[in-house]
């Protein structure tokens, strides 16, 4: 369904190397997950005060906090697809690691209020009310959520994006802490222990655990990670690919969002080659570097005997 939705709206869906299509792609998962998450919280909202549930309600307000997140998605996308400018000559790209970042902290504060309310709930447990239609309502947001963690998980690999790639885990976190609360539902309507209150507990831990995680997976991105072993090996194969080379060294990759990585290195020619001739092939390497691996490289050339 969401290969569908993409080709109804995003024009030049495949040119996913193109910076203002990967926003598409990122705004048209923000606008989804807004609407989706927005029917969910008042929904289960609706339920959950019906039912008397303090797990039901969580999960209601975790559905709202996801939908703070798809804003943060949206703008997001726009502020790191701005041009480069005199402060930022590399551009902006890294806007979408500060946004994945923002969502952990919305998921952590989330969460951390809902662990408040779960503790009262344990210490002052109330009935509550069973009702198969809420279970079977329970249910279909289940699917809904199961259905925006695999557009997420696809967008995010598309577009090799992590604030997709978060949301996406967030959103199979949901899913587990939905099921959790109807089977505490389903248990409740026959035992006395509190059983709802320690399960919004349960869910308050997960949402929690699920913000730490995005967290450190984006302060990973925006400190600067070591190049990937691939990425290195490839820039290597194509450079010594090329007429004249002899070796590399110093080979220095810089992230500065996705689809905007520069690198140099250092080339080994013979001194008494053509400088004119090498310096041709130099820039045929650079271009094929370029097209091939999306990086922006500049090769010094380093002349030996």
């Amino acid at each position: 369904m969401i290969k569908f939705i993409i080709k109804r709206f995003i024009k030049n869906y495949q040119d996913i190397d193109d910076i203002n299509v990967r926003e598409d792609y990122t705004v048209l998962s923000g606008i989804l997950g807004i609407i989706n998450n927005l029917i969910l919280f008042f929904v289960k909202l609706i339920i959950g005060l019906v039912i008397n549930s303090i797990a039901v309600i969580s999960d209601a307000f975790n559905n709202l906090s996801d939908m703070g997140t798809s804003i943060v998605t949206i703008f997001g996308a726009k502020l790191s697809n701005r041009p480069p400018d005199r402060e930022h000559p590399y551009g902006h790209g890294r806007f979408e690691y500060i946004a994945s970042l923002v969502v952990s902290f919305i998921i952590f504060a989330v969460g951390l209020q809902l662990l408040r309310s779960s503790f009262n709930k344990v210490i002052n447990p109330q009935k509550v009310m069973f009702s198969w239609t809420s279970i079977i309502i329970l249910l279909a947001s289940i699917s809904i959520k199961l259905w925006m963690f695999s557009y997420n998980k696809y967008i995010g690999k598309q577009i090799d994006s992590s604030i997709n790639r978060a949301i996406a885990y967030d959103s199979l976190n949901d899913v587990l802490s939905t099921s959790a609360v109807v089977v505490g539902t389903i248990i409740g309507n026959y035992v006395i222990f509190p059983i709802d209150g320690f399960l919004g507990i349960v869910i308050s831990i997960i949402i929690i655990y699920s913000a730490f995680t995005i967290a450190k997976d984006s302060v990973h991105l925006i400190l600067g990670p070591a190049p990937d072993p691939k990425t290195i090996e490839d820039i290597n194969f194509i450079v010594l690919a090329g007429n004249g080379i002899k070796g590399t060294h110093d080979l220095i990759v810089h992230d500065y969002g996705p689809g905007r990585i520069s690198a140099s290195i250092h080339a080994e020619v013979s001194d008494n080659v053509n400088i004119v001739e090498i310096h041709n092939e130099i820039d045929k390497i650079e271009k094929e570097i370029k097209s091939k691996l999306g990086i922006s490289i500049v090769i010094h050339m380093d002349p030996i005997e």
